[in-house]
């Protein structure tokens, strides 16, 4: 009796799972040392810090829907239509994936709708940002790779950059994992976007989050500790640092975190390297922009 076709198990990842086993009463006890020994290090946020950084945020928030309000009444719109084109935060990097620690800064994505040009959006915001007496160490650079303004906001490091959308009004409700959105945008706004989607992609592709952020806060420490924690001066970066720690997550999901440190160092010890870390079958791309592919393109 052949009966009906079974159905692949589902798994995140490229591979099934080294081991699906639950931790031992072991494990997790190593697992709870191992949040106190975090905690003694310092890598956590404490509740007044975490309470400003929310109210930063709401504030920033505010000024990105006031930018684009302005500048709609530039280009002649009615008040009543400028009111309602919106503008929305989004955050990346480690305060987007929970793993940021006290005194870090918040990468921040402004979108915006298509009729505020990245040129507007800089002028407006840092003449918006001077009138605030909260804000200091303010600095616009527009011409870098991703153009940033750089901003102490009460206290908070903020590096705040811009994606135009081309759609008319930017609802709060706004998701940015729809490719659908990269539909005729220019190259800036694609890289300013992609910061966002990948850190929620990576969240996405975890079995368990809270086991995947206090394994990453035990390496991104180590890795900072041994001053190899960097993509500028050639080592991994915080994204690199995520994906690796995830992909152990990946092929351990229901282990605790002490055991996913473990297995990180064995496995990448042995990694055929420069067999990439994937964690998801590679995209091969339909739309106007290149996808990281090694088969087919040589630089990458």
């Amino acid at each position: 009796n052949s009966g009906p076709l079974m159905s692949k198990p589902k798994h995140l990842g490229v591979t099934p799972p080294i081991s699906t086993n639950a931790p031992s009463e072991e494990e997790e006890a190593l697992s709870t040392d191992l949040l106190n020994t975090l905690k003694d290090e310092g890598v956590f946020e404490g509740e007044d810090e975490r309470k400003n950084r929310e109210v930063v945020l709401g504030k920033i928030d505010k000024l990105v829907k006031e930018v684009v309000y302005q500048v709609a009444l530039k280009n002649k719109l009615p008040e009543s239509l400028a009111r309602e084109c919106g503008g929305k935060i989004f955050t990346y990097g480690s305060y987007r994936l929970g793993v940021h620690g006290a005194g870090a800064d918040i990468d921040t994505l402004c979108v915006v709708p298509s009729h505020v040009k990245r040129e507007d959006f800089f002028e407006y915001m840092t003449a918006l940002l001077k009138e605030r007496s909260e804000v200091t160490e303010l600095t616009a650079v527009p011409d870098a790779y991703v153009p940033v303004i750089k901003l102490q906001f009460s206290g908070v490091d903020i590096d705040m950059i811009v994606g135009v959308l081309q759609q008319p009004t930017i609802p709060d409700d706004l998701e940015l994992l729809d490719d659908k959105i990269l539909r005729s945008i220019d190259e800036l706004s694609v890289r300013s976007v992609n910061g966002s989607r990948v850190t929620d992609e990576i969240l996405r592709l975890v079995p368990n989050v809270s086991t995947f952020r206090l394994a990453l806060r035990c390496i991104k420490l180590w890795a900072k500790r041994r001053a190899i924690y960097s993509n500028s001066v050639g080592f991994f970066g915080g994204v690199a640092w995520a994906m690796a720690v995830a992909r152990i997550c990946q092929l351990y999901p229901n282990q605790s975190a002490s055991t996913i440190v473990a297995r990180f160092f064995h496995i990448f010890l042995r990694w055929n390297w420069p067999m990439p870390i994937v964690l998801k079958p590679i995209d091969e791309g339909s739309g106007q922009f290149g996808v990281w592919n090694p088969k087919f393109n040589q630089s990458d």
